[in-house]
């Protein structure tokens, strides 16, 4: 999705002035502590901070309170405004130049942690957009989605996995509020694409961290009706909540455990967990044997099952002895190629094709994430390239591809209880051009197994709003696995 705060309607009068209909430039709810910095220029004039006011639920805040914000959630959905104060307000049917600069952090995307009880070093975001808008009063109308789909084939019962979808595969849409949750999940159906329906809560839950009552009875009546199933509750653990400090570990329990009931409550099986820190797991292990529920620590790009860092969590794995824990295997750690998505991406920022190759060259190194990410920005500065220019892209780039070889999956299929089908794309020949479909079908066909393969299309990250359906794309994606399911099976009678 476009890394962006306004949009073509964003232009909105106001009694004070002007006012900017704001989006999350994330595809997750984050607290508006994570916002940093927000600066607006109007007609080539910049607009003082004390002339500016952010505005959520009916409540206004100086931009130098936003900081503080640290138990006010800006949910995914919500639109709040950027007021600025004016001499005299727009008028409707104006067009102004409009420049707004914006800087987060993803308060569950830990780079460091904090020192002698300072705060730890985060991801950041960093938007600049500049646009010619029209003042508008109205939101833009969402485009029709298709219909004449034919139906999905049905699932057979030597199939070896149960497909379904982690609603984040529609971020983007969800965002910009194309889909209302019932929406969604009505569109869900009508692609044929359950029974397996995974989420992230911070994406989904406007009262995140907590479940209420009425999400609850929504949520039942959804799948009642169109006879879905759990597969995976996504639970963040952001301990970059607060500008300050980072979470106690009394905090990070407390948060855990919170989500944990949450989970409960929708009926989820398993929990997918951020954390493996082993005092944390000591303490969450009897909640999740109280509320039986499977905790699933995701193994994610840049890294694989030997990667150092999850070897230290097998070892903790091993110390603690439960059945209750696993791993979600996320197919982004075994990618063959940079998917074209995101390569479209960095050249619509300018990148131009010797870039573009340099990056891949980069990427394809056995470098850390890291080491790659500093080589590829410092590449970008001897050509007085901007690197602020790609926002997060210089270094989701690394971080959400890894190159692992898919063979090493093998070695921890026992405790392998959910699996992040992630990909970018489907081409015209119903593969997936960076990620070996066949390939993992047969592995995890041979190695025994037997649970939900959640498709998580994560183009949004790269792709322009309405550039694709990505659900369209889930459901080439479940005709893909189905086809390399049924060749694992025929080869197996053959052989």
């Amino acid at each position: 999705m476009p890394n962006g705060l306004i949009t073509d309607d964003s232009l909105r009068p106001h009694p004070d002035g002007l006012a900017l209909t704001l989006t999350i430039p994330w595809y997750r709810s984050l607290w508006l502590s994570s916002v940093s910095t927000l600066r607006l220029t109007i007609d080539g004039a910049e607009i003082p901070d004390d002339d500016l006011a952010f505005e959520l639920d009916g409540r206004r805040y100086a931009l130098a309170e936003l900081p503080l914000q640290s138990e006010t959630l800006w949910f995914l959905q919500q639109r709040p405004l950027l007021i600025a104060r004016l001499d005299a307000p727009v008028v409707l049917g104006e067009e102004h130049e409009v420049e707004v600069f914006g800087e987060l952090r993803l308060p569950y995307m830990q780079i460091a942690p904090g020192k002698d009880g300072g705060p730890g070093m985060y991801v950041p975001n960093i938007v600049r957009q500049r646009s010619v808008l029209m003042v508008t009063d109205r939101d833009a109308t969402p485009p029709a989605t298709v219909t004449d789909v034919a139906p999905a084939p049905p699932a057979a019962q030597e199939d070896p996995f149960q497909l379904g979808l982690t609603l984040y595969s529609a971020s983007a849409e969800f965002r910009a509020g194309w889909y209302d949750f019932d929406g969604l999940l009505d569109r869900v159906a009508d692609l044929g694409i359950g029974p397996g329906i995974e989420i992230v809560a911070s994406q989904v839950v406007p009262t995140y961290p907590v479940v209420s009552d009425e999400f609850v009875a929504r949520w039942r009546a959804a799948f009642d009706k169109h006879g879905f199933d759990e597969s995976s509750f996504g639970a963040n653990l952001d301990m970059g909540r607060r500008r300050d400090r980072d979470m106690t570990p009394d905090e990070e329990f407390e948060f855990s455990e919170l989500l944990f009931h949450g989970a409960k409550k929708l009926g989820f099986p398993l929990v997918r967990i951020q954390s493996a820190k082993p005092d944390l797991l000591r303490r969450l292990l009897p909640i999740a044997e109280r509320l039986e529920l499977k905790l699933a620590y995701e193994i994610h790009a840049p890294m694989g099952p030997n990667a150092p860092e999850i070897l230290k969590v097998r070892d903790v794995y091993a110390d603690l002895d439960s059945p209750l824990l696993g791993f979600v295997a996320d197919f982004s750690s075994t990618m063959h190629a940079m998917s074209p998505t995101l390569l479209r991406a960095v050249r619509r920022a300018g990148l131009d094709d010797e870039a573009a190759q340099r990056l891949q060259q980069i990427w394809a190194t056995d470098a850390s994430m890291r080491e790659r990410q500093q080589e590829f920005i410092a590449y970008l500065q001897s050509r007085d390239f901007d690197p602020g220019r790609l926002g997060s892209f210089a270094h989701l780039a690394f971080n959400m591809h890894g190159h692992v070889d898919p063979g090493e999956w093998a070695e921890i299929m026992p405790q392998i209880t959910h699996v992040h089908a992630k990909f970018y794309d489907i081409d015209e020949n119903g593969q997936e051009p960076a990620i070996d479909y066949p390939q993992l079908v047969r592995i995890f066909v041979e190695g025994g197994y037997r649970g939900y393969w959640s498709s998580e299309w994560e183009g949004h990250a790269f792709a322009e709003l309405g550039e694709v359906d990505p659900l369209l794309l889930v459901r080439k994606q479940h005709d893909l696995i189905r086809r390399s399911m049924h060749a694992v099976e025929a080869a197996g009678l053959s052989g």
